[in-house]
Formats: C-alpha cells, structure tokens, sequence
C-alpha cells in the first residue's frame, strides 16, 4: 500500500507519475503522466484551475519542461482544459465532447463561472467510443470506455500493460465516498469487475491513495458495499414511499460513515433512484437536498 500525507506527484514504475490528493474530499481528484523520449502524455487534469496549474508545473518540474504532446480526459467532461497548452492533443469519450456543448453537467455546478467560461471551446480534438490505443515513443497506452455510463457517461480509464499501471480514473475511490450521480449506481456497480479485469500490479484510482495489488481487491470490494447499499436503499426508499433525502437520512453509512464527502449519498440515492424506480435525475433538488442533509439533519430525521 502507498501511504502520503500531502499532494504530491510521485514516481509509480519507471517513466510513470500519478498526481495524488490524499484525502479524495471535495475536487480533489487525481491524475497523473506518462513521460516519454518526445513528451509527456497526461492522465486527467485534475479538478480545478489551481488543481491543474500545479499538476502542470509539477510535471514540468519532474520532465525538466517536456511538452504535454496528449492529454487523456478521464470523464465526462474536464473543465480543467483551458490550462492545458495549445499544442497539446486533448483526448475524450464521444459523450465527454457532446458534454460540452450541453454546459456544465452535475459535477461542475461548485465550479466557479471564470473557470467554466476559460475553458469554453477546450472540449476533446480526439474522441473515442469503446477503445483506441496510442503508440507514441515505444509506449503502448490503451484507453478504454466501460461501454455504459458509470461514474459519468464518458469514463476512461488508461491502462499500460507493458508497466501493468492502471489509472482508472473516477470508476474507483479510495478510502472516500463514491460520487456516482452524473451516471448510473448500477453502473459504477458493474465497472468495478470491469477493472478487476485488467490484473494491474499499480492502480492510480480517481480519488485517494495509490493502490497496489494486494490492495485492490480490499478496495474493490469496499466500493461494491458502497453501491449496494444505495440500490438497496432505494428500493426500500420507493417501497416505503420516502423521497431519497428521507432515505439518506434513514440509511445508516456504518463503515461509510467517516469517509470524505459522506453527504454524496444524497446525489448518489437520487441517481439510485432512477437506476432501480422510475422518473429523471432532478440535479437541482439533488443539490438543495444535500444542503438541507448538511444543514439540519436532526430537524429533518422523522
């Protein structure tokens, strides 16, 4: 297991780098970088303008300057491209580029609008539907798509078999709470043996610590918990007739409960909701139900 106690950008296997925040609370997503004899090819861009800025100069600082040649989105969509240089390839999901041109989608309502609005017209120059692998200066970089909507509709995870690291970007958390409602509970469900799948020896999961193998099946299977009982929730929240506020406040998190970002179970069960009943997601009621889960919880507990 790979323990750290800041963010930091630190060497997986030869050549490879993984960006980690080790609290995986609020925007704090990793990344990483593949740093190759023609450039660097960078997995995510972090959450944020500044998350961004300092990926970039860290990787910088590590390649001494080596230019960004490509760019991996790893969800759907990155409001973080408009840091990235101008030359840099940006690759994306088909559904991470329509995201753009639809606005700013469920993870992005936080994000200031000078940050939105910098990144307007940085969407994805290269997309991809289920696979495309990319050989540049002797590496072989496979990109793959689940091949239905998970953590957002557009996952990517990168995966380099000839290193055996995997960045599988936000399919899997570490050690935080899941944020699974721009996609689909019984998704992010079924993308954890779908990652289980690639045997990897280094996982740079989206949020958290490092993993290592021996680790991975812990950490796969703690997700797996944590998305059964969203579904289970829900189904008793729609037998019962709660809404998914009333269910959150009803659920109990036990292990789940100290995680970061626990309040995401109310975003999570209204997109629980819709996987297992019937009817859209409502963001907006998602969102004021999540202050009002924050806010006064013992007001609302019935």
């Amino acid at each position: 297991m790979y323990e750290q106690d800041r963010p930091a950008l630190r060497a997986v296997t030869d050549g490879v780098y993984a960006w980690v925040q080790p609290d995986g609370g609020g925007w704090a997503e990793n990344a990483g970088a593949v740093a190759t004899a023609d450039g660097t090819i960078l997995v995510g861009t972090g959450s944020t303008e500044l998350h961004a800025q300092w990926l970039l100069w860290s990787v910088a600082h590590t390649t001494s300057g080596a230019p960004v040649r490509y760019v991996v989105n790893t969800r759907q969509p990155s409001f973080s491209n408009g840091q990235l240089p101008e030359h840099a390839v940006i690759i994306g999901h088909d559904a991470s580029r329509a995201g753009w041109t639809d606005g700013p989608g469920a993870d992005d309502f936080w994000a200031p609008a000078a940050h939105v609005a910098e990144s307007a017209g940085c969407s994805p120059t290269l997309t991809v539907d289920t696979a495309i692998t990319l050989h540049h200066a002797g590496h072989e970089i496979e990109i793959r798509h689940p091949g239905y909507p998970a953590r957002t509709t557009g996952d990517l995870v990168v995966w380099l078999p000839r290193q055996g690291v995997l960045f599988t970007g936000g399919l899997l958390a570490n050690r935080a709470t899941p944020a699974v409602y721009q996609g689909s509970v019984e998704g992010s469900l079924r993308a954890l043996d779908w990652i289980a799948g690639f045997v990897p020896d280094h996982v740079v999961p989206g949020q958290g610590p490092l993993l290592d193998a021996a680790a991975l099946p812990a950490a796969l299977d703690a997700q797996r918990r944590y998305c059964q009982l969203m579904l289970d929730t829900a189904r008793a929240g729609i037998r019962d007739g709660l809404s998914p506020l009333e269910a959150a406040f009803r659920c109990e998190l036990g292990e789940f409960a100290d995680l970061p970002e626990a309040q995401r179970i109310v975003p999570n069960l209204h997109r629980a909701y819709t996987d297992v009943g019937s009817g859209r997601f409502d963001f907006i009621q998602a969102i004021d139900d999540t202050v009002s889960y924050n806010i006064s919880p013992k007001s609302l507990i019935g």
